[in-house]
């Protein structure tokens, strides 16, 4: 694991989590954080992918207003993670996805795996990157987007129990993006982290492998 430097196309520059794996790479995934920067769970996640064959890289999407986010899950921590994320904009958020893609894109072909806030990035990357597949945990926000539709294949994790994505926005992407695969777990919202209090392991572990079953069908 080590720290790259990258430089987005509109010239911001940002930091991200690189972690490699023990072999020849099968492909590789972007992590999207969540409001938390690239904090302690996303970087489990980063290991988590890379222990599956891919170069993973997490690039710290909030350094355009402030390096070193690393955010816990108390209310004050909140607050400042929404406060952050009020500041980005759609461009920004793809340049600096772009840039992710364009340092991994070596290893082959690229996922992209996005939570709460980084799962809308990484629809808006279905939509306007070039990248091989993308999987939106509990992607909120992702019913603003649309009729805009990704242009690659698309897995979308949802709780059934969400109290911040109503399931109607469920239904009305499902009916703007039939050709995405869809799961619904019986767990709030941010079930696939352990340090939150709505974490569900049954769930976290069944998401896992159906996202990795999904990029070994799309990435190799």
């Amino acid at each position: 694991m080590s720290t790259l430097q990258l430089l987005a196309a509109d010239g911001n520059r940002l930091s991200a989590y690189v972690v490699k794996p023990a072999g020849a790479p099968r492909g590789a995934v972007v992590v999207i954080q969540e409001i938390f920067g690239v904090n302690s769970h996303i970087r489990r996640v980063a290991e988590q992918y890379a222990a599956q064959g891919y170069v993973t890289i997490a690039p710290a999407m909030f350094d355009r207003f402030q390096k070193g986010v690393d955010l816990d899950y108390d209310a004050a921590s909140v607050q400042a993670g929404i406060d952050l994320m009020t500041k980005t904009t759609n461009e920004g958020a793809i340049a600096d996805a772009n840039a992710a893609i364009d340092a991994v894109a070596h290893a082959g072909r690229v996922g992209m795996v996005g939570y709460c806030w980084g799962g809308r990035v990484t629809y808006l990357s279905g939509c306007r990157t070039n990248i091989a597949a993308g999987v939106a945990y509990y992607g909120g926000g992702i019913a603003q987007l649309l009729p805009e539709t990704p242009r690659c294949p698309m897995l979308f994790h949802f709780g059934e129990h969400d109290s911040h994505i109503p399931l109607a926005d469920v239904g009305r992407l499902r009916e703007a993006f039939p050709q995405g695969t869809y799961h619904l777990y019986p767990a709030g919202h941010g079930f696939n982290c352990s340090d939150r209090a709505d974490f569900d392991a049954a769930s976290a572990r069944l998401a896992f492998e159906r996202s990795v079953e999904f990029f070994r069908e799309h990435l190799g």
